[in-house]
């Protein structure tokens, strides 16, 4: 009997759809941006104030992945931006192809993008293994979810080039060590970025998207024989 290696297949199916979102991307100057998190770690918080600071000047879209419901999309929308939901129907993670059909559906609304914020599904395992094109993973990691996290959950932390470490206003309530938080991140991501913020104080939020802009703008500047 001939076994298929059907995960091996699908992965296969999603980086050419990646790929595919890649050359897209690079070739629009628009920077992509895979937020992934735990459930109620402050992405779509985190996103309507980075909207609040950049969308005078940027052209902003989201698309958010979950098992169910429109309220992110909503919020990102009231933030004043285009959002589209993508519903996974129970899975826990977004992958390229469902990217590709979300954008082609959406036509004008999100062409012509300075940056693309891919809220995804909450959870630290599943959106690890799948590329959605984009230039870099950020992981979200509040401080009311402890601070043991990054060594349980090495695989998204050691592939997020950027961490922000959310609800830092809480920090004099709870317990969690930023100092040893920081040093696993360092071993796990040597020269990664870390950001720490309070979406509700908005503390941290000009470095964090002061940093959006850093890298915008180095995408934009890259000799065409070099992107990708």
């Amino acid at each position: 009997m001939t076994q298929v290696d059907v995960r091996k297949k699908i992965l296969e199916a999603n980086e050419a759809a990646a790929a595919r979102l890649r050359t897209a991307f690079r070739d629009a100057g628009t920077l992509v941006v895979n937020i992934i998190s735990s459930p109620g770690s402050g992405k779509t918080t985190l996103l309507e104030g980075t909207i609040r600071k950049m969308k005078d000047r940027f052209r902003l879209g989201g698309l958010d992945g979950d098992i169910a419901t429109e309220r992110d999309a909503e919020r990102l929308r009231k933030a004043g931006i285009p959002a589209r939901q993508i519903l996974t129907g129970g899975a826990c993670h977004l992958d390229a192809r469902q990217i590709v059909s979300a954008l082609d559906d959406e036509g004008e609304q999100f062409a012509g993008l300075d940056i693309l914020f891919i809220e995804n599904v909450g959870n630290l395992i599943c959106p690890t293994s799948y590329d959605l094109g984009e230039d870099f993973k950020v992981a979200l990691l509040s401080v009311t979810e402890g601070d043991d996290k990054p060594f349980k959950y090495p695989a998204i932390f050691s592939k997020a080039e950027v961490t922000v470490i959310t609800k830092t206003d809480l920090l004099p309530f709870v317990e969690f060590d930023l100092g040893a938080v920081r040093s696993e991140l360092a071993t796990l991501r040597p020269g990664g970025t870390v950001f720490e913020v309070s979406s509700k104080t908005g503390a941290g939020l000009d470095a964090w998207c002061a940093g959006l802009e850093e890298r915008l703008s180095g995408k934009r500047a890259r000799p065409a024989d070099l992107k990708g």
